[in-house]
């Protein structure tokens, strides 16, 4: 039995907080408790997080951009494909022993041939009066001796019966002559003379009923003819009835038009195609079109999503898509509380702390795990980010015992390392005005309003008056189709610990000043343009709840 997964993710346009909190917090839950834990990310990663995840040698995170629940998240049925030769009485067996009404065909190197189901073979008996459908069908001697559970005297059991007809000898020799033809099947009883003017016709095969033998002449003369002899217990009513049983399943099943899905398929896009058909189970592939199971209407009602842990976010507007089908188990964050609904009880941790990675430092703590030399330097780096080096009006007295215990683990040296990491962020050469403004952009509903809020730091004052001449005009133009009411973007200068403030939107500029109580003489009140906010860092902890309380005022 496969170990359930557990995707640990942050927040779109991921921080290194939100990075390094996911990659750090599957080691400890992977070390700690059964299961698969899986870090994941919801965006690109940005250039401070890349300095970081090289230093350590840690690889990124595999991007999810949604967790939407996909085929593969829920229970399928494991049908073992069959071979398309099988007869149809082994196939009805199947079904009956396994519960299905479907079977699917599947080749020796696992593509899917078609599919056969009860409806398929009730139809086949529709033709019970063609008595050269057995022929058309291609039927092996094997298959015959199979369903008729007979012996095969003489002749291959590997070839075919694919001329003549089917014909039970009924009446004397003088009778046969005039309707049994070279290559029919003829089912007969136990006299001599009968079985003579059979293979005398150019019968193919003799069946004979009733668990009677052949002579050592009828033997000879069938060899001598190319005649299969077979012999069944079954009297000739009951062979007559069976034999149909034994032609192949590829005679009448489904080969073309065949509706399929892919295990990576989301239940959203297939449900509607489900809805539309009247078939019952649908053939499940790989993306490599292998076969892998059957899927059914009845398989929706188990659906549960994927099983998610969030770190350093809790807000709907901030998370994957696809969050509100997901499986929320936990939530390990610093943020202020959001709008995430969750189907169930989950455990919650939020601390006011200027990182999530403090939180998860203690908790390796907690559960007596040791921290993993990389691991300390990805949870150092968190918080030298979110901290800007213990500089931010977040940080704490907890986060920054952590960041310089956590330096020691990882073995570097503090200072020189966040003026590298730092260094390395401010690189923005390059880059389009899109790539800078989703480098770390998240959206809050502040009661009825709805604003995005981006960020950049610096420590190059001339490169963000250069960024601010390009982000501005391009916040206006992306307004004019955005959801949010307002945008604002931050260009934060590390050194000089201030941020300029662009913002775009109805009263975005008012909001700021009443926020801030900036005299609305130092700023022309319009739409859009940039604020001077010193001492003014932290979107989280100094931003955010200005704008709140601005809003309510």
């Amino acid at each position: 039995m496969s170990k359930l997964r557990t995707l640990i993710m942050g927040h779109k346009n991921p921080d290194t907080d939100s990075i390094c909190a996911a990659i750090s917090y599957a080691d400890l839950k992977s070390k700690t408790e059964e299961g698969e834990f899986s870090p994941r990310r919801a965006g690109e990663i940005n250039e401070e997080t890349k300095f970081v995840l090289n230093y350590f040698k840690v690889k990124p995170p595999k991007l999810t951009e949604s967790v939407n629940t996909q085929v593969k998240d829920i229970e399928i049925k494991h049908t073992k494909g069959v071979d398309k030769n099988i007869s149809f009485k082994k196939a009805w067996a199947l079904m009956q022993e396994l519960d299905v009404v479907t079977l699917p065909t599947v080749s020796s190197d696992g593509d899917l041939e078609g599919i056969i189901s009860v409806s398929d073979i009730a139809n086949s008996y529709m033709n019970i009066y063609d008595s050269r459908i057995l022929a058309k069908a291609n039927t092996r001697y094997a298959n015959i001796l199979e369903t008729l559970e007979g012996t095969l005297v003489v002749g291959d059991d590997t070839a075919y019966f694919n001329e003549g007809k089917v014909v039970v000898a009924a009446a004397n020799p003088d009778m046969m002559e005039f309707y049994i033809e070279k290559n029919d099947l003829v089912i007969l009883g136990n006299r001599y003379e009968m079985q003579l003017c059979a293979i005398e016709m150019g019968a193919a095969c003799i069946i004979i009923c009733e668990g009677a033998g052949a002579s050592m002449t009828i033997k000879k003369l069938a060899k001598e003819h190319g005649t299969t002899i077979i012999t069944t217990a079954y009297d000739t009513f009951t062979v007559a009835r069976l034999i149909n049983q034994s032609m192949p399943i590829n005679y009448f099943m489904k080969t073309e038009n065949l509706i399929t899905f892919e295990n990576e398929d989301y239940l959203d896009e297939i449900k509607e195609v489900m809805a539309n058909v009247r078939h019952r189970d649908f053939p499940i592939l790989d993306k490599n079109g292998k076969y892998l199971g059957m899927f059914s209407r009845r398989n929706l009602l188990g659906a549960k999503g994927k099983r998610v842990i969030m770190v350093d976010h809790n807000e709907k507007s901030q998370a994957v898509d696809g969050i509100e089908h997901a499986n929320v188990l936990e939530i390990i964050d610093h943020h202020r509380l959001g709008t995430v609904e969750t189907i169930g009880p989950v455990y919650f941790r939020n601390q006011p702390l200027g990182c999530t990675s403090t939180i998860i430092y203690q908790m390796y703590h907690e559960k007596g795990v040791e921290i993993p030399k990389h691991i300390a330097g990805l949870l150092c780096s968190a918080i030298i980010s979110d901290t800007l080096l213990f500089r931010s009006p977040t940080c704490t007295a907890v986060d920054k015992a952590a960041g310089l215990d956590l330096a020691r683990i990882a073995g570097i040296d503090i200072e020189k390392y966040a003026n590298q990491m730092f260094a390395s962020a401010s690189n923005l050469k390059g880059k389009t005005d899109e790539q800078i403004f989703h480098q770390d952009y998240k959206k809050f509903l502040l009661g009825k309003t709805s604003i995005g809020i981006g960020q950049i730091s610096s420590l190059n004052e001339e490169e963000l008056d250069e960024i601010e001449s390009r982000l501005l005009p391009f916040l206006v133009k992306l307004h004019e189709n955005s959801e949010e009411d307002m945008m604002f973007f931050m260009l934060t200068n590390i050194l000089e610990q201030s941020t300029k403030l662009i913002c775009v939107g109805f009263g975005a500029m008012a909001l700021v000043m009443k926020s801030f109580r900036i005299e609305e003489g130092l700023y022309e009140i319009s739409d859009a343009g940039v604020i001077q906010l010193d001492s003014v860092v932290s979107r989280k902890k100094q931003l955010v709840p200005s704008l709140v309380i601005g809003i309510q005022m």
